[in-house]
């Protein structure tokens, strides 16, 4: 859908928990959707960073943190951006390989002491999440933080007790763009997979959507384009946090 709702990439909204739709990403543009309600599907999951608090400054703050301490130098914030969605360790290995391990221990010093400082509040997320908690489905965190890290964020604004519970990347071998975390989220709550939405900002949400044969909606207030996350899979764009849950009620 466009943030009006109009399905991208062929796919349907689910119905009646059938799976969903197998078009491939970079399809066109399909008509209005019909019937996406809340009785249509078994669980909403969600990324964190840049779907439901603003981290991108303190990412950058710790990012160039890191790179000031261990390197000496600033590595392109470009390079770092291509990267958010994926776990702390593999991305330091990309991009530092020599010295992934410092650059990791660095990054998270900073970002415990300026967490704080940095991170930020998207306006209307509560009401967003009230709204759509309210109509009776089950809630999840999907992150590629650690728990700890993912529990504060979320207890900086009060928004943790909206979740039955956090998937971090503690907590399986494999990460997003990887299924894994994603079906744990839902065996946990005991719902099929192809019931589930997972909303989140990255390319790499939209691609563990897909492998993970659930309905993968891409916001467009995060760190990602809207291009980029139409071509990793997304079928539903949505540009405004207020727009949301009434998308998610259709």
């Amino acid at each position: 859908m466009s943030a009006d709702g109009v399905p991208l990439n062929g796919g349907a909204p689910l119905a009646g928990g059938a799976p969903l739709a197998g078009a491939g990403a970079g399809a066109g543009c399909a008509s209005a959707a019909s019937g996406f309600k809340a009785d249509r599907y078994g669980a909403l999951l969600f990324d964190l960073d840049g779907t439901l608090i603003d981290s991108r400054a303190l990412i950058f703050a710790s990012f160039h943190y890191a790179c000031d301490q261990v390197l000496g130098y600033r590595l392109p914030d470009d390079s770092l951006l291509e990267l958010v969605g994926v776990p702390l360790a593999e991305q330091m290995q990309i991009l530092a390989p020599q010295c992934a391990e410092e650059m990791v221990l660095a990054y998270r010093h900073h970002n415990k002491i300026g967490h704080d400082k940095y991170l930020q509040y998207f306006p209307g997320t509560r009401e967003m999440l009230a709204d759509v908690k309210s109509r009776g489905v089950p809630l999840a965190v999907v992150t590629s933080k650690r728990n700890e890290s993912a529990i504060q964020g979320l207890d900086s604004f009060q928004l943790m007790p909206f979740f039955e519970f956090v998937i971090g990347s503690d907590d399986t071998v494999r990460h997003k763009p990887d299924p894994e975390p994603l079906l744990l989220a839902a065996e946990r709550l005991g719902v099929a997979a192809q019931t589930c939405v997972f909303i989140g900002d990255s390319i790499y949400d939209m691609r563990a959507a897909r492998a993970a044969g659930m309905y993968a909606v891409g916001v467009g207030w995060g760190m990602a384009k809207p291009k980029d996350l139409k071509q990793a899979g997304a079928q539903v764009l949505v540009q405004q946090m207020d727009k949301l849950a009434g998308v998610l009620a259709r």
